[in-house]
């Protein structure tokens, strides 16, 4: 498909509870490097095969969750529209730039807080730091890797309220498409669940219908088989990481998965897999009669904590 508008998430900035803890986790286990640090006391992090100076931001909180979600968009004329249609539409609120280099390495930043509640942000400039292999004659991985070592933040699931607000500014305003849904409540017709993409892949952002505002489920990062995710069931063993639930599939998306927590409670999962999605494939949608399945295709049971432990 054409890359215009949103190409991809670029970054993910999520509150700890210790920054000690939360630095094991991210880089021991999970397997992300450290690029820097700034004088707020954010640590900026990125997954070996990613371009870009960073993609996830912690920073040491009171409360854990998502600060903000960071969407990288083709052009700085691009990003003047967005925030012109942003505006027009009334769907977001608390809309305000961020100047150049408030984040390490990176452009202004037009931020808004969605119809559910989350903060997301829209920028065209990150500096290219290079990934792990580098761009010229690279061997397939780079040395050093360690932990889980995911390619790439992939997607986040989050929660909250007003999800047709939030599905009509995605879809209408940011050009993304739905490529699945969960369907129910009278006359079974009301989405509960939407799957969003701006890419080849079935899913950028997620939402699920909550009733409080704001609400984060997880992060996401992209491994490359199988038997990684089986790897990653391992070391969370072998750390003594909170397992939530898996090694398993979904049925939506058809991806591969294990979720598990960081030290402050922040879901996450490390995800392989999934199907190649065009502009033109129709919506999968699920009803929630088979919601067991379409979660976890394996048991084809819901998991309570997975259902309702968000930060």
């Amino acid at each position: 498909m054409a890359m215009t508008g949103v190409l991809r998430p670029g970054h993910v900035a999520l509150r700890v509870l210790d920054i000690k803890a939360a630095l094991h986790h991210y880089k021991d286990v999970l397997g992300l490097n450290e690029v820097c640090r700034d004088d707020q006391g954010r640590v900026f992090l990125k997954a070996w095969d990613e371009a870009d100076h960073h993609s996830v931001v912690l920073k040491e909180c009171d409360t854990a969750g998502m600060e903000y979600m960071g969407w990288r968009v083709d052009s700085d004329a691009t990003l003047k529209n967005f925030a012109k249609d942003i505006k027009a539409s009334g769907l977001a609120t608390d809309l305000k730039w961020i100047p150049a280099g408030e984040h390490p390495g990176t452009g202004e930043r037009f931020r808004f807080t969605i119809p559910t509640g989350h903060v997301m942000e829209l920028y065209a400039h990150k500096d290219v730091t290079g990934c792990g292999t580098g761009y010229t004659n690279p061997d397939p991985w780079p040395e050093g890797m360690h932990g889980m070592a995911p390619s790439r933040f992939d997607h986040c699931l989050l929660y909250g309220d007003d999800l047709d607000g939030t599905v009509k500014l995605f879809t209408e305003v940011l050009g993304f498409k739905l490529a699945e849904e969960l369907v129910g409540g009278p006359g079974g017709k009301q989405r509960n669940a939407a799957f969003m993409t701006c890419s080849n892949k079935p899913h950028d952002v997620a939402f699920i219908r909550h009733t409080e505002k704001n609400k984060f489920h997880h992060c996401s990062f992209f491994l490359n088989s199988w038997e990684e995710v089986l790897k990653a069931a391992d070391l969370i063993s072998k750390h003594k990481v909170a397992l939530d639930i898996g090694p398993t599939r979904h049925g939506i998306t058809r991806g591969e998965t294990i979720y598990f927590f960081d030290p402050s409670g922040n879901r996450n999962e490390v995800f392989a897999g999934g199907y190649i999605y065009y502009p033109d494939k129709p919506t999968i949608t699920w009803t929630e009669d088979h919601v067991g399945p379409a979660i976890f295709y394996h048991t084809r049971e819901l998991n309570e904590r997975f259902l309702t432990v968000v930060t």
